[in-house]
């Protein structure tokens, strides 16, 4: 685990312009100083990231939010109120202050307050907004603990701090506030539900133009090396892999059993993905999860990582 004295080397690695992966409750962020563009650049680089997708940044507080970007509706006080810090994102127009490679040249900012203390402290010891995307491949399976990171990125990074597993294990809820609109542009941990009980309706994201208004949004993403193939029925692949289910048992030759709780399946989904991608398998074959909100954000994570036609219309079902 970091102590105070990694945090206080890790914060003057991000004031001078290096790399840090620290923990989050939802994944493991690659963090640089969001003001300084040549550091973000930094950041593409080492993830192999298309320019035309933005990175969050991560606040220490409201009042840090608020000098990014030129306006802070009613709606952004009352979700950060309720949310943060947690695994909610918020995008609002930017200040000029904030370097247009931090937001692929879009007139909007991701920003987010995590609910993680090491990256809370890290926040409030640096003194600068952290720009920080998922600190793994772009396109590959995001990282939930810091042994993940070092196999992904390796000596891409300039240091690790490790603060154990995340909790929440898959990235945030990202929701747009810009024009007077307030549209889900990708489900997590925070539901629309959750969020229409605070500020009323919220629209669904229509097809992304070229420059992404969030991360995540790419047709193929956080996906292991080895192929995943979404399953129902029990009906397996050719060949030898391993199962993942919680509600129907397949023979396969490696198998997991997940929690049913979507909260807990969640949770360990990435480093259950991690660990069987380290093993060899020809195929990796996860059971569908069922419909409904509650499982929303785990279906949109695993029909990116197979690109498996799984219908938009069933993962929108409330």
């Amino acid at each position: 685990m970091g102590g105070k004295s990694d945090i206080e080397r890790a914060a003057q690695l991000i004031r001078e312009g290096k790399l840090v992966a620290f923990p989050t409750e939802t994944v493991y962020g690659l963090g640089a100083n969001a003001l300084n563009p040549q550091a973000v650049a930094r950041i593409y680089k080492v993830k192999g990231r298309p320019a035309t997708s933005p990175l969050i940044v991560h606040v220490e507080s409201i009042e840090m939010a608020r000098s990014l970007v030129r306006s802070w509706p009613e709606k952004a006080q009352m979700l950060a109120e309720r949310f943060w810090p947690g695994p909610l994102t918020l995008v609002l127009e930017k200040q000029p202050v904030v370097p247009d490679n931090v937001t692929s040249g879009l007139p909007t900012i991701g920003v987010r307050m995590p609910a993680h203390p090491m990256a809370l402290e890290l926040l409030r010891t640096a003194q600068v907004p952290i720009a920080a995307p998922s600190a793994n491949p772009f396109t590959q399976l995001s990282p939930t603990s810091a042994a993940h990171v070092l196999a992904g990125l390796g000596d891409g990074v300039d240091m690790v701090l490790d603060g154990g597993p995340a909790t929440v294990g898959i990235e945030s809820t990202v929701l747009s506030l810009a024009g007077n609109r307030s549209v889900l542009l990708r489900p997590g941990a925070v539901s629309r539900s959750q969020i229409q009980e605070v500020i009323g309706p919220v629209e669904t994201l229509a097809q992304p133009g070229t420059a992404h208004m969030s991360p995540g949004l790419h047709p193929r993403h956080y996906s292991p090396s080895t192929r995943l193939v979404l399953v129902s029925d029990g009906s397996l692949p050719p060949g030898r892999g391993a199962y993942v289910w919680f509600r129907q048992p397949a023979p396969a030759a490696g198998g997991v059993k997940m929690p049913s709780e979507p909260s807990r399946y969640a949770a360990v989904l990435y480093d259950t993905l991690h660990r069987l991608d380290a093993e060899g398998w020809d195929w990796i074959a996860v059971e569908t999860p069922p419909e409904g909100e509650a499982w929303h954000a785990v279906r949109d994570r695993l029909t990116r990582a197979a690109a498996a036609p799984v219908s938009a219309s069933s993962l929108e079902k409330k």
